[in-house]
C-alpha cells in the first residue's frame, strides 16, 4: 500500500492518540504543529502539549508558531513536501496553510457531522441524551466543520455514560478512522461527499464557566444528563450557602428519581445520611462532588465533613 507523507496538527491527548496511530502505521509523519508551551499552575511550570511530547520522544520535527501565517513557518512546512495535513483538536487555520499539501487537509471531528459542529461535540451529545454519536473525517474549508465528508463511523452512547468516558472511546475510534482515511486517500478509494443540508443542525458551541451552572428547574433526567455531559470537565456546578458563606459545588455524577413533591425546584434536603435536591419533577442525589477549596469525594465522605446541617441551602 502506498505511504503518504503527513504533517500532523493538534494539541491535547485526544490528538496525540491519532498521531500515535499514524506514526505506527505505514504512513510517514514528517512534522508536527502544536500550540506554544504555556506556563501554568502555582509554580508557573512550563507545560508542553501531549502532541509535542510524543513528537519529541519519536524524533519528529516540531513547529510551535505563535501565528499560523508566519512566512518563515510556512516556508519550513513547504520544505517538508507533505502529501496531506491531518488536523485533530487544533485551532482555526488560514487558507494559505490548509491548501498547502497537494491532497489537501482533513480534520477529525468527534460527531456525526453536520450535527454538533463546534468546540464541544462530546459534551453536548451527552447533555442532549443522544443514544449515538461518532466521528467524522472531512476536508477543511473556510467554514468551521462544514467541509466535504471523507469517512464517518457511529458509536453508541452507553446508559449513564459521562463525557469523559465517551471522550476516551471516541479518541480510540477516531485514531483508527484517521489511519483508515489516510489509507483510502493513498489508494484513491474514498469518494468525498458534501455534508447533508439540515435546516437546524444541533450545535456544540464552546462551553464557558457560566454555561456549567445546573438548572434545578429542569426535569430530573435533563439535570442528570447535563451533569454527565459536563463530567469530569468542565464540571457542572451549583452554589451552596453554608450559613453566610457561598461556595461553589461541582457535581460529577449521581442518580435521580421521578416523583411528585410540593417543594420548589432547587430545594435541598441534607442530613448525615442524605443529600437530595428537588427538581421540576422529582429528586436528584449527587454521588461524586467537590466543594470549592476541597478535593473531589464521594457523598459519604462529603457528608461526614459537616458538623451541622443547619443553614445549608442551594442558591
Amino acid at each position: 500500500m502506498k505511504s503518504l507523507k503527513v504533517v500532523f496538527l493538534g494539541t491535547p491527548e485526544f490528538a496525540k492518540t491519532s498521531l500515535e496511530a499514524i506514526y505506527h502505521s505505514h504512513h510517514q509523519v514528517v512534522g508536527v504543529v502544536t500550540v506554544a508551551d504555556k506556563a501554568s499552575g502555582r509554580g508557573q511550570k512550563v507545560n508542553q502539549s501531549p502532541v509535542k511530547l510524543f513528537a519529541l520522544e519519536n524524533n519528529i520535527p516540531v513547529f510551535q508558531p505563535e501565528k499560523l501565517r508566519n512566512p518563515e513557518f510556512l516556508d519550513e512546512l513547504r520544505k517538508l513536501d507533505a502529501d496531506v495535513f491531518v488536523v485533530v483538536a487544533f485551532r482555526m487555520m488560514p487558507k494559505v496553510l490548509f491548501e498547502m499539501p497537494r491532497m489537501g487537509t482533513f480534520n477529525l471531528h468527534a460527531s456525526l457531522l453536520p450535527d454538533y459542529r463546534g468546540a464541544a461535540p462530546i459534551n453536548y451529545a451527552v447533555i442532549n441524551g443522544e443514544e449515538k454519536t461518532g466521528a467524522t473525517t472531512f476536508f477543511i474549508n473556510e467554514k468551521i466543520d462544514e467541509g466535504n465528508i471523507l469517512l464517518q463511523e457511529e458509536l453508541p452512547i452507553l446508559p449513564d455514560e459521562n463525557a469523559g468516558s465517551l471522550h476516551d472511546r471516541l479518541m480510540e475510534m477516531g485514531a483508527k478512522l484517521v489511519v483508515k482515511t489516510l489509507d483510502g486517500l493513498a489508494e484513491n478509494t474514498i469518494t468525498e461527499r458534501p455534508q447533508p443540508q439540515i435546516e437546524h443542525p444541533k450545535n456544540a458551541y464552546k462551553i464557558f464557566k457560566e454555561d456549567t451552572r445546573i438548572d434545578w428547574t429542569k426535569k430530573s433526567k435533563d439535570a442528570h444528563q447535563f451533569i454527565l455531559g459536563m463530567s469530569p470537565y468542565p464540571a457542572a456546578f451549583t452554589t451552596l450557602k453554608i450559613g453566610n458563606e457561598e461556595r461553589g459545588l461541582k457535581i460529577f455524577g449521581g442518580k435521580f428519581e421521578v416523583g411528585n413533591h410540593d417543594k420548589p425546584a432547587g430545594t435541598l434536603d441534607i442530613s448525615k445520611n442524605e443529600f437530595k435536591i428537588y427538581t421540576q419533577d422529582g429528586m436528584y442525589y449527587p454521588l461524586e462532588l467537590q466543594l470549592e477549596g476541597k478535593k473531589r469525594m464521594n457523598i459519604k465522605d462529603f457528608l461526614n465533613g459537616f458538623r451541622s446541617f443547619e443553614n445549608i441551602k442551594i442558591i
